[in-house]
């Protein structure tokens, strides 16, 4: 299979760059999902729908009443500036793919092919059937809270399906490495708006009201102070703010903060206990003689790698060009909205390395490997033929 996807590297790289050069944002993906949809016809891929998810694709490969196995790729791109000098760069400028998603839609596409080709001429020994999962909007929601994976579901793009697996490329891990992590391996992702409020005044006169300023500076260590002092240090979580703004001139004090930030845990009782306690820090505004409104917005739950669906991944690798691949490493506290399709069925999301010690994830200068993009796609590929032939045990 490794060699397979070897023979199709050009044809996949020729994808990922159109891809790159065309980007598009969350649930605006048209182009991108036209040239999934058209390419999953050339290939003869089954069951094609559009439209799934609203802006996302999905197909079948397979016969039979056996189980059916996803793989998912996302397919949006960021609202950054690129600054690569690629001569397949962003030509819709302030839009790029710095996360890796025209990788991995093309992978997928590499994938449908790869196995199109084993069912043309081994499908008497197929008996299940491989779902592609094209998703739209991983890296951001809607106004109603909802992102691709939530959409994708709710137009049953998971219906039937017994188990999902997905990759994700990592610019900073050797290229042609494949890292897994069982059990909890992405974060849940949670994000916090507040506005502390108290009465402002003249710069001059301070003691005649109270200061928001001045309480933010005394709510902030108690914020920062959560994951060390509030968390059992054997659980990861993140507090970072991202944002404080407030007042316009210099000898005005305002009436309002407004801060926001960012929360990361790995089970929902942390989860839910972070929220408990952000709520707490900003408690201090009342003491001090100010308010506070707080809003938590509920993200994406943390990500969880099925160990057996893994050791399948594993094995693959392992077979196909030597466990020396292999790399056994928790991901980190980014978090992935394929998190919810792993909490559907059994599923598992490696992370294929891709250095080309270039940029990283979610800065203009992002790139990656392109030489890895076989073994991503044989990975994949070998793992889904394995399971509907019954190989995987």
């Amino acid at each position: 299979m490794l060699k397979k996807a070897e023979a199709i590297k050009d044809e996949i790289i020729r994808l990922r760059r159109d891809i790159h050069a065309h980007p598009e944002l969350g649930f605006e993906e048209v182009r991108t999902a036209g040239l999934v949809a058209d390419t999953l016809a050339e290939i003869g891929a089954d069951n094609i729908k559009t439209q799934v998810g609203r802006t996302g694709v999905t197909a079948e490969i397979g016969t039979g009443d056996g189980p059916v196995i996803g793989i998912r790729a996302d397919m949006d791109a960021l609202p950054i500036l690129e600054d690569t000098g690629l001569e397949f760069g962003s030509t819709n400028p302030g839009v790029m793919h710095a996360c890796g998603h025209d990788a991995h839609t093309a992978i997928l596409l590499g994938v449908a092919h790869l196995l199109r080709q084993d069912f043309v001429e081994n499908g008497e020994s197929w008996n299940g059937k491989v779902r592609f999962l094209f998703q739209p909007s991983e890296e951001q929601f809607d106004e109603e809270g909802i992102s691709g994976a939530t959409a994708m579901i709710q137009d049953d793009a998971m219906a039937g399906v017994d188990h999902v697996i997905a990759l994700h490329v990592i610019s900073n891990l050797e290229s042609g490495l494949c890292q897994f992590h069982d059990g909890y391996g992405h974060a849940a992702v949670d994000s916090f708006e507040a506005w502390v409020r108290g009465d402002g005044g003249h710069g001059a006169y301070p003691h005649t009201g109270s200061d928001p300023l001045y309480i933010t500076s005394a709510i902030l260590p108690n914020l920062y102070g959560i994951p060390s002092r509030y968390i059992d240090p054997m659980d990861p979580v993140v507090v970072s703010l991202g944002q404080i703004s407030a007042g316009a001139a210099p000898n005005v004090i305002p009436a309002e903060v407004y801060l926001q930030g960012t929360i990361r845990s790995m089970t929902d009782e942390v989860r839910e206990q972070l929220w408990d306690e952000i709520d707490r820090a900003f408690q201090l505004a009342n003491v001090l003689g100010g308010s506070y409104e707080l809003k938590i917005h509920k993200g994406y739950p943390a990500g969880f790698n099925d160990a057996g669906v893994n050791d399948w991944m594993r094995q693959v690798v392992s077979d196909l060009a030597g466990a020396d691949k292999i790399l056994n490493h928790r991901n980190g506290m980014g978090a992935e909205d394929f998190s919810y399709m792993s909490k559907l069925v059994p599923g598992a999301m490696f992370m294929l390395g891709s250095s080309n010690g270039k940029g990283g994830h979610h800065t203009p200068l992002f790139d990656i490997d392109e030489d890895s993009f076989p073994m991503g796609a044989a990975v994949l590929a070998e793992t889904a033929r394995r399971y509907v032939t019954g190989e995987l045990k």
